[in-house]
C-alpha cells in the first residue's frame, strides 16, 4: 500500500512539472528556411547541455541540429565575474562547428526572462535610464522589502545589493548554493542582485536613446554576434511566455509581488505575443529558424517532444500523418525517440519501429532525435540513421481498410509498419 502511494504520488508530481512546462514553451509551426533533404543523418536533433563545462564537441559530431541551453558550462560561468553565458555559449558553438562543419546549432534566448548572466542583457538591465523595459517591485514592496515572497536585495554584498526591478531565485545561480554556485562574496550580475528578471512587452514600442525595446530585441538580444548575427549561430530555442496564470516559470507569488491584475495580464500576454510573431517573421525573413517552429502532434511541450506513432494508438496516429493535409507533411516535423518526452537518450528500445515510422510519415522538413532530457547526457547512435533510403516516392498508405498495416515506398528502400504486432520492416532495394 505505501508503495502504491508512492508510485501515485511521484506519477502526480511528474504530470504537474509537465503542465509546467507546457505552459512554457508552445509551438508556432512554420516552414524552415533550409534546403529540402531527406537523408537521414541529416534529419536528426538534440539539445544537450554539460553543467561542469562546455560540451565535448566529438559528443555531438554527426547530430545535424545541435542546440545548446544556458545551463551548458554553468559551474563555469557562475563563477565568472561578471558572469558570461553569452559568451560561453558562443565559445561552445565555435568548438562544435570547428569539429563538426556543417552542423546547425542554435543558442537558448528567453523569451521573456532578462538573465544578467546575458552580457547584452545586463548592460540594459543596470542602467536606470531602461527601466521602463522591464517588470517591477509593486509599490508596496519597494516602500517595505521585507513584505516581498523574494529576496529584492543581495545581502552577500556590503552594502547590499537591492533592484526594484521585479526578480525571483526560482532558476538562478546563488552563493553559497543556487542552480549553479557562484564563488563569494557573491554572484557578480553588475550593480543589480542576481536573479531572474522580466521583460515588460507593453514597453515594446518605448524608445531609450532613440531605440525601442523591440528594436533592441531583435537587433541585438537575437542578432548580434553573440546570437544570429554570428555566422555559426543559425537559431533559437525560446523559453517561457506570459499567460493568464503570470510568468511562466517563476514563483508562484510573481503576479502578487508586480501587483498585476487580470486585466493586465491580458494585456502583457496580447504583448508578448506580438513581440514573438515579430521576431519569429524576422527570424524566418533572415534564414534562421527556431525549435519554437517545429511541429509534434500531441506532445506536452515544444521542447520535451513524443513519438509521433505510439504503440497504443498506432494505427490511428499514422493515419492521422499519411495524408497531404497533415502538418507532418507542410510544416517541420519535430519526431522523438521512444518513449519521449525525459526518456532514455542513451538506452533506444524501439529504434527500427522508431525509424520506420518517421519514414513512413515524415515530410520534406522533418527532424528526429530527442528534446530537452537535461544535462550530462549520452545520445545514442543508431546505425540506422546512416543508412541512404533514398527520397519517398509516394505518401504512406495502408495496405486495406483498417488492416493496421502501412507502407511507403522510397527510392532505395520499402517501409513498412505492422501496428498489429509493432513490428517496423525496412528492405533495402
Amino acid at each position: 500500500v505505501v508503495c502504491l502511494f508512492v508510485c501515485m504520488a511521484a506519477k502526480l508530481l511528474l504530470l504537474l512539472l509537465l503542465i509546467q512546462y507546457a505552459s512554457a514553451q508552445k509551438g508556432h509551426p512554420a516552414v524552415p528556411p533550409y534546403p529540402i533533404t531527406y537523408q537521414m543523418n541529416k534529419s536528426t536533433i538534440i539539445m544537450p547541455c554539460n553543467e561542469t563545462g562546455l560540451t565535448d564537441p566529438l559528443s555531438t559530431k554527426g547530430w545535424s541540429i545541435v542546440d545548446f541551453d544556458w545551463s551548458n558550462a554553468k559551474a563555469v560561468w557562475a563563477k565568472a565575474k561578471p558572469m558570461n553565458c553569452e559568451e560561453m555559449l558562443v565559445e561552445q558553438v565555435k568548438i562544435t562547428t570547428a569539429v563538426s562543419p556543417g552542423t546547425t546549432v542554435w543558442v537558448y534566448r528567453n523569451a521573456i526572462k532578462a538573465l544578467p548572466w546575458y552580457t547584452t542583457v545586463r548592460v540594459k538591465l543596470t542602467d536606470p535610464d531602461y527601466s521602463a523595459w522591464f517588470m517591477h517591485f509593486n509599490d508596496t514592496i519597494k516602500k517595505n522589502h521585507s513584505v516581498s515572497h523574494v529576496p529584492v536585495c543581495d545581502n552577500n554584498y556590503n552594502p547590499p545589493r537591492c533592484s526594484d526591478l521585479y526578480h525571483d531565485q526560482s532558476q538562478t545561480p546563488g552563493y553559497p548554493h543556487g542552480d549553479g554556485v557562484c564563488d563569494p562574496p557573491g554572484c557578480d550580475v553588475g550593480s543589480v542582485p542576481v536573479g531572474e528578471y522580466l521583460f515588460d512587452p507593453r514597453a515594446a514600442n518605448v524608445s531609450v536613446h532613440g531605440q525601442t525595446l523591440i528594436e533592441w530585441y531583435i537587433e541585438e538580444y537575437l542578432f548580434s554576434p553573440t546570437g544570429a548575427g554570428n555566422p555559426n549561430i543559425s537559431g533559437f530555442y525560446f523559453d517561457d511566455d506570459w499567460s493568464s496564470n503570470g510568468p511562466s516559470e517563476m514563483d508562484r507569488n510573481a503576479k502578487e509581488d508586480m501587483g498585476l491584475s487580470p486585466d493586465d495580464l491580458t494585456n502583457l500576454t496580447n504583448a508578448f505575443n506580438w513581440v514573438m510573431a515579430t521576431a519569429y517573421d524576422t527570424i524566418l525573413k533572415r534564414g534562421k529558424f527556431t525549435w519554437n517552429q517545429f511541429w509534434n502532434y500531441g506532445s506536452c511541450c515544444i521542447d520535451c517532444p513524443d513519438p509521433m506513432v505510439t504503440k497504443e494508438n498506432c494505427a490511428s496516429d499514422i493515419r492521422s500523418l499519411c495524408n497531404a493535409s497533415s502538418y507532418a507533411q507542410k510544416y517541420a516535423m519535430l519526431y522523438a525517440f521512444s518513449p519521449g518526452c525525459q526518456g532514455s537518450t542513451s538506452n533506444l528500445t524501439d529504434v527500427e519501429q522508431d525509424i520506420a515510422n518517421f519514414l513512413l510519415t515524415r515530410g520534406p522538413h522533418a527532424w528526429m532525435g530527442h528534446g530537452w532530457s537535461g544535462c550530462s547526457k549520452q545520445y545514442e547512435w543508431p546505425d540506422m540513421l546512416d543508412w541512404d533510403y533514398g527520397e519517398p516516392t509516394e505518401l504512406c498508405k495502408e495496405t486495406a481498410p483498417n488492416s493496421g498495416v502501412f507502407t511507403r515506398d522510397w527510392t532505395k528502400a520499402s517501409i513498412e509498419m505492422d501496428c498489429n504486432s509493432w513490428t517496423g520492416t525496412i528492405k533495402m532495394k
